[in-house]
């Protein structure tokens, strides 16, 4: 199904890259260059094929490793969207590490207790964070931290040769505007998933066993209650990586995301259609590892596929 999704998906691309609005020759030669010189590098271009014609041939240019040549930075697609896209998973693994960890350990504490002061707290600053989109979140980062503290820079791009805490502290906005942004669903999943769990019949029957309460959360609740969070988890990557685009303009922070606006901007056609691929592929890769990794924790899982 991966190599179907993505035989779709580059057809889409294509197919919503063909229909933007503007001429790419005169949006390359600018509004003052012939009629005649526009109408050339379009020729050049390949911009009077059919549609059709153009997808085949951008698709064999795919997978030559061959992705195109930006128009307005005059360089390959490929090796360019690989360094962003680089920047943005860097951004992407430090939301998780700020996400990942508190929305699971809030999880298990209301999911012990639920209907508890605690579990409506969270839950309410939860969903009130979920319900803002990440640039509210990272406007108002910026003006408490960033404006009135002074804490921490505005702009997310480390300085050159800056060291490990260096950067992580220009990325900890940016990061954290995200991870406030999807904390609410991921600890819903999990604290969902914790109910459920101690509410099974294997449950009741270890602590009627006289097993201790935490022993039996421990080494048997846990598990089951936090697999369906990894399906979750890796889903949420593909999002990260594609959905930075206000996160990363808005920090002015030059991942996969910044480039994207850049190129719908520009009509930089190749660059565009070239980033929406890469960034459908690590979604699409990112899902297939959450479910290996579900099938690995999940015998049941297992089971199943060795019958089919």
């Amino acid at each position: 199904m991966l190599l179907v999704t993505l035989a779709v998906a580059s057809l889409l691309i294509f197919l919503i890259t063909a229909v933007l609005p503007g001429n790419v020759g005169r949006i390359i030669l600018g509004p003052f260059a012939s009629e005649a010189a526009v109408e050339s590098l379009n020729r050049e271009l390949g911009m009077e094929q059919p549609v059709p014609v153009r997808y085949l041939s951008w698709m064999g240019g795919v997978l030559r490793g061959d992705w195109g040549q930006s128009h307005t930075l005059d360089t390959a697609v490929l090796p360019l969207a690989l360094e962003r896209l680089g920047r943005s998973l860097l951004l992407a693994a430090y939301a998780l590490l700020l996400l990942v960890p508190p929305a699971l350990l809030a999880a298990v504490i209301a999911g012990r207790r639920p209907d508890s002061m605690f579990d409506r707290t969270v839950s309410v600053i939860g969903l009130s964070l979920g319900a803002m989109p990440e640039f509210v979140t990272g406007v108002l980062l910026i003006m408490v931290f960033g404006v009135l503290l002074g804490w921490l820079p505005v702009q997310a791009l480390p300085p050159e040769g800056a060291g490990l805490l260096e950067s992580l502290r220009y990325l900890l906005m940016p990061a954290l505007s995200l991870a406030l942004l999807l904390f609410a669903y991921l600890f819903r999943m999990a604290r969902a998933g914790m109910i459920q769990e101690l509410g099974t019949a294997y449950t009741r029957t270890a602590v009627l066993k006289g097993l201790p309460r935490g022993a039996v959360i421990r080494r048997h609740v846990l598990r089951n209650a936090l697999l369906p969070t990894v399906t979750v988890i890796g889903a949420q990557v593909g999002w990260l990586v594609g959905g930075l685009v206000v996160v990363e303009t808005l920090f002015r922070y030059p991942g996969i995301g910044s480039l994207v606006h850049a190129a719908a901007v520009d009509k930089d056609i190749p660059l565009l259609a070239g980033c929406a691929l890469l960034i459908t592929l690590v979604y699409t890769l990112a899902n297939l590892f959450a479910d290996l990794l579900y099938a690995a924790l999940n015998p049941r899982v297992r089971h199943a596929w060795g019958r089919d």
